[in-house]
């Protein structure tokens, strides 16, 4: 590796164009991937993303974009991928070059649904990459807070508490404050679980339900991570730090929010097909269900109770009534 590691972000979104920006602050080369070759023409052209966080300006003697995701790792040391789970699988297979002397960051909040495995998993499973040199980026942090400027928080979790400095470091601002960690799956579970819960909390807000109602299934939400993430990784980690309840938080009450967005669509009687096409960006939380669901149910009698995500799983996966459902879910919150 370089003297100085080489960083690029894969992905097109409103994540990876928020994490583009942060690097942007402190770098003077930043490697960008996007699959549509019209948006990356569009950047070149224009200095700002044409679909997401367009606000952001651009200094693109600082960007090295490409369409060609071989070309962008061939040239970074350090690869922050925001490619959605649900897409992950299918951009990777595009990989000719080898991943396995690469550090690999996931801003990615979910499973991977052709491998049910969360993404640090999936890189060290099939990519070889070793697990000292794969790290988590989480929040509580929403894209367009960034693009804003408004003060926000980062968690840089790694086993490897160096890379973890290093990737803190070149995110940190005046604007976004980083603190790192070493729980790796802990905080990649949380990252997935947290966008179900916000599922939930956007179905309760979709058929009607209150404040109070949504303070009660937040806590529940939180009590159920704790016990999820304890049957995945046991070790000691407070579940009231800004990676877990935080994050939770964030995602579950904000406007910002797309899977709450898309669970007051499917609370206000939208299928899960038409919420789906009405929006225009991925509910992480859609795909994040079934995975944390099918993976609980793997565990037989030493699974965790999960009535939130059960009671999710049975609307958006069994076509179960969410009015009936939730009913039902609100007899065994407290």
């Amino acid at each position: 590796m370089s003297e100085k590691p080489k960083f690029a972000v894969f992905g097109g979104g409103s994540w990876a164009t928020a994490i583009v920006k942060m690097l942007c602050e402190n770098l003077d080369e930043v490697g960008w991937y996007m699959r549509s070759k019209s948006s990356v023409d569009f950047i070149k052209k224009h200095s700002h993303n044409p679909n997401y966080l367009s606000s952001v300006e651009f200094n693109l003697k600082q960007l090295k974009l490409s369409n060609d995701i071989n070309e962008t790792v061939s040239n970074a040391d350090c690869l922050i991928f925001v490619i959605p789970s649900a897409f992950l699988h299918q951009e990777l297979e595009k990989l000719t070059v080898s991943l396995e002397d690469k550090i690999v960051f996931s801003a990615i909040k979910g499973i991977v649904p052709e491998t049910s495995l969360i993404v640090g998993d999936h890189f060290n499973t099939y990519y070889k990459v070793p697990f000292n040199n794969i790290g988590v980026i989480s929040g509580p942090c929403h894209a367009e807070e960034v693009a804003l400027e408004r003060l926000s928080y980062l968690t840089i979790a790694s086993a490897d508490d160096e890379k973890a400095k290093m990737v803190a470091n070149v995110l940190s601002s005046d604007y976004i404050k980083c603190t790192t960690s070493d729980d790796v799956l802990g905080t990649e579970y949380a990252a997935m679980l947290k966008n179900i819960y916000a599922v939930a909390a956007g179905i309760a807000h979709g058929l009607g339900y209150g404040d109070n109602f949504q303070s009660v299934l937040m806590s529940n939400a939180i009590r159920e991570m704790k016990k999820y993430v304890k049957k995945v990784h046991k070790m000691k980690r407070d579940i009231n730090d800004s990676a877990y309840l935080g994050d939770l938080l964030v995602t579950g009450y904000s406007v910002f929010s797309r899977n709450r967005l898309f669970g007051t669509m499917i609370g206000k009687g939208y299928t899960v097909k038409s919420a789906q096409l009405e929006m225009s960006m991925i509910a992480e939380g859609y795909y994040a269900t079934k995975s944390a669901y099918n993976l609980n149910q793997q565990k037989g009698k030493k699974k965790a109770k999960t009535p939130i995500i059960d009671s999710v799983y049975e609307i958006l996966y069994e076509n179960k009534d969410p009015k009936k459902t939730f009913k039902k879910l609100t007899e065994k919150l407290d």
